[in-house]
C-alpha cells in the first residue's frame, strides 16, 4: 500500500495561499508547485453580465477530442469551447443531474456516458447531437433485492464494457458489456479493505497496463482513499489514504486529478505521491459547503471541488458542488518547470 498525506506538500500550499492574498479576485492566482503549477483564469465560462449560465452544479467535466469542455448539472449538460464561450447544451429533464460523466472517441462516433443519481441510471448519448443511445436501470438480473439505486460514476473498458457505481446506495459496483447487457457486480458497503463506504466516484486508470479501476472510496473511515480493482472486479490494492473526501478522479499521462469535497484537488503522480494542492479551502464555513453564492466566491478557493478534467495541454477543469454553479479553468504555468 502506497500512503501519502497532503502534509508532504505543505510549502507549496503556503507559497500560494501568500500569493492568493496578494492579489485582487479579479486577477488571476497562481498556485501548485513544479510542474505543476497553474494560474486561474478569471471570468472564464460566465456569461457577459459576469454571472454563471448553469446554475447548481452536482456533476462532473468532460473533453472531447476537439478540446470542447463538457459539464453537467441539474438543468442538464453545458458545452464550453477552450476560451469559455457556450458552443452548445443538452438542456432537460432527460440530460439533468448527471453525477458523474465520461467523454469516449468510438467508431461510431463521440459519446458522453453519465451516471445520473437521482434519475437512478446510467445513460450514453452522442456529444454531438445529444441522441440517447443506451440506458442502464437498475439490472434485475443481478438477482439484488435493492430498497434504492442512485449511481454516482461510471467508465469504460477498453473492450467497451461499462462499469456503474451505486455509490450512495449500496455501493456495488455493476458491469455491463457495451450493449448494456448485466455481467456480474461486486464490492459492498462498510469500512473493511475491500469495502466501499460511498464509492464515489471512478475511472480507467490507463497509467497500468493493463488498466485497471481507479474508485474514490469518499466516506470510508477513517479518511478517504482511493483504491484499485480490476476489469474483473478483483481488488488489487488500496492506492493512497487520508485523503477527506474524494470526489472522482481523471487521468492523463502518469498524473492523475483528486477533487476533494473539502475544497481543494490534489494531483497524484505515478508513483501515487501527491505532488500538489490546488485552491486549498482553509475556511470551515465555505469548504464543503454548497450554498456559497456566486457574490461570495473567491479566486482560486474552492468550495467543495467534485468534478476535474486534463486537456491535452495540460491544463484543469473544475467544478465546484454550487447552488450558483461553478466552472473554473487553470491553464498549466508553462514557465515553471
Amino acid at each position: 500500500m502506497i500512503s501519502r498525506r497532503i502534509s508532504f506538500v505543505l510549502a507549496c500550499l503556503t507559497a500560494w495561499s501568500a500569493a492568493a492574498i496578494a492579489v485582487e479576485t479579479t486577477s488571476p492566482v497562481r498556485m501548485g508547485c513544479g510542474h505543476m503549477t497553474f494560474d486561474t483564469v478569471p471570468g472564464w465560462g460566465l456569461d457577459g453580465t459576469g454571472k454563471s449560465i448553469l446554475g447548481p452544479t452536482h456533476g462532473g467535466v468532460a473533453i472531447d477530442k476537439s478540446g470542447n469542455i463538457y459539464t453537467s448539472a441539474h438543468a442538464g449538460v453545458f458545452v464550453f469551447a477552450p476560451d469559455g464561450k457556450l458552443v452548445r447544451s443538452f438542456p432537460g429533464d432527460q440530460y439533468a443531474d448527471m453525477h458523474d460523466i465520461e467523454y469516449r472517441d468510438e467508431p461510431d462516433g463521440e459519446f458522453i456516458y453519465a451516471a445520473r443519481n437521482t434519475k437512478a441510471e446510467g445513460l450514453k448519448f452522442n456529444a454531438v447531437t445529444g441522441e440517447i443511445v443506451l440506458r442502464l436501470p437498475f439490472p434485475k438480473e443481478s438477482g439484488l433485492d435493492l430498497k434504492k439505486f442512485n449511481p454516482t460514476a461510471i467508465t469504460v473498458a477498453p473492450n467497451g464494457d461499462i462499469f456503474l457505481a451505486d455509490g450512495y446506495a449500496s455501493d456495488h459496483i455493476f458491469k455491463f458489456d457495451k450493449t448494456g447487457k448485466y455481467l456480474k457486480h461486486f464490492g459492498k458497503k462498510g469500512n473493511g479493505l475491500k469495502e466501499f463506504n460511498t464509492a464515489h466516484g471512478m475511472t480507467l486508470d490507463t497509467r497500468y497496463d493493463p488498466p485497471r479501476l481507479l474508485i474514490c472510496d469518499r466516506n470510508h473511515e477513517p479518511k478517504g482513499r482511493l483504491l484499485h480493482y480490476d476489469l474483473d472486479g478483483n481488488f488489487i490494492d488500496e492506492v493512497v489514504t487520508g485523503l477527506g473526501m474524494p470526489t472522482s478522479a481523471n487521468v492523463q499521462g502518469d498524473y492523475v486529478s483528486v477533487p476533494d469535497l473539502h475544497g481543494r484537488l490534489v494531483i497524484l503522480d505515478k508513483s501515487n505521491t501527491i505532488i500538489a494542492v490546488l485552491g486549498h479551502n482553509d475556511d470551515p464555513k465555505t469548504r464543503a459547503n454548497f450554498n456559497v453564492p456566486q457574490a461570495q466566491w473567491i479566486e482560486g478557493i474552492f468550495s467543495g471541488t467534485h468534478g476535474s478534467s486534463w486537456d491535452k495541454a495540460g491544463n484543469l477543469y473544475i467544478q465546484d458542488w454550487n447552488v450558483s454553479g461553478r466552472l473554473m479553468k487553470l491553464v498549466r504555468a508553462k514557465s515553471v518547470k
